[in-house]
């Protein structure tokens, strides 16, 4: 919806786009923050309101840095809880446009669970008398402590009231502790599978994961420094069981600007024959940065018990992808993640 909304539905530089959330993080802003700085740049604005919290992990330092410096304006509420309404949109010389739903500003929000959401249209909101100016205007109208940081200073008060992503011991809860299914396609492998100095070696080797991946990975804070077209990556350790090998300086990346899909760096892989077409490759989430790579051959029986979880399909090569606890994937394959 939001695609349709902000990226199909408004012409860059027309009006305002608006973002209100009670929750964010810096991945669920990665699809946007490109569009967000052209639209601004064309003359556009963004405005937003977040919960922020000194005790509560509501919305991060990363996200709100981020937005501004796309150029957003952004106002965080100060009150555990008191906000919870997550809606988007935007006003434009056109009409105006609104989603409400239950999707908060994050990589799970934006990507992975299962949200309801609404949308109006244009004429909808027409219809309905509904006005963007007058929703944000009656909320920082409110008895509320609202504030805006202040990126130029570090010591601003408002940064007290959003946790840091990156800083600190992070353990991961439950529904983070997951097992990523993919399978794999002849791109995936060919380097794999080819020999030292064969030209099917040549050029860089990784899996291509769905665009379904914002809550499985660390912040994506790397923003390409060369190229056009934007991507936003993260550092992770990768243990490769099947080689015995770890690679702490593991890349993953996401392509803004290109098919919006995840790459993962595999090189480890290359001329190994650890891998071929139709092998599942099983990727179990074990700490903030700390990932696990086994392979699942195609003919053995651990594929059978696996493949019905890889149910969802990328793209239309028939490459699927799913995932799976940690504990019900140690159960299957006859060994402990951890």
């Amino acid at each position: 919806m939001l695609e349709s909304v902000w990226v199909k539905g408004l012409k860059l530089g027309d009006g305002t786009m608006y973002i209100i959330s009670g929750f964010a993080n810096y991945n669920g802003g990665v699809r946007f923050y490109d569009l967000f700085r052209r639209h601004i740049d064309n003359g556009g604005k963004l405005v937003v309101i977040l919960g922020g919290s000194s005790s509560q992990r509501l919305s991060s330092q990363q996200v709100v840095r981020e937005l501004i410096n796309t150029g957003a304006e952004v106002h965080v509420v100060n009150r555990k809880r008191l906000l919870h309404a997550k809606c988007y949109g935007y006003a434009s010389s056109t009409g105006q446009s609104l989603i409400v739903t239950s999707a908060n500003f994050t990589g799970p929000g934006m990507a992975h669970n299962v949200e309801a959401s609404l949308l109006l249209g244009e004429d909808l909101t027409l219809t309905a008398g509904f006005d963007w100016n007058e929703l944000i205007s009656s909320m920082l109208s409110q008895s509320w402590d609202i504030s805006m940081p202040d990126i130029t200073d570090d010591e601003h008060p408002t940064w007290n009231l959003l946790y840091d992503e990156i800083g600190g011991a992070i353990k991961l809860d439950d529904t983070q502790e997951v097992t990523l299914l993919v399978t794999l396609s002849h791109s995936d492998t060919a380097r794999i599978q080819a020999n030292p100095g064969e030209t099917a070696g040549k050029g860089t080797q990784y899996f291509w994961l769905s665009k379904d991946s914002f809550d499985f990975f660390p912040p994506l804070t790397i923003r390409n420094a060369k190229g056009y077209k934007a991507t936003y990556s993260a550092i992770i350790n990768m243990e490769y069981i099947d080689a015995g090998f770890i690679d702490d300086k593991c890349r993953v990346t996401f392509e803004a600007d290109n098919n919006l899909d995840f790459r993962l760096g595999t090189g480890a892989l290359r001329y190994s024959k650890l891998a071929k077409q139709g092998d599942i490759a099983a990727i179990s989430r074990v700490g903030e940065t700390d990932y696990q790579l086994r392979i699942i051959e195609k003919d053995s029986q651990q594929y059978n018990n696996l493949t019905t979880y890889a149910n969802t399909f990328i793209g239309h090569q028939g490459k699927r992808y799913g995932y799976l606890s940690n504990i019900r994937f140690s159960s299957i394959i006859g060994d402990i993640v951890k």
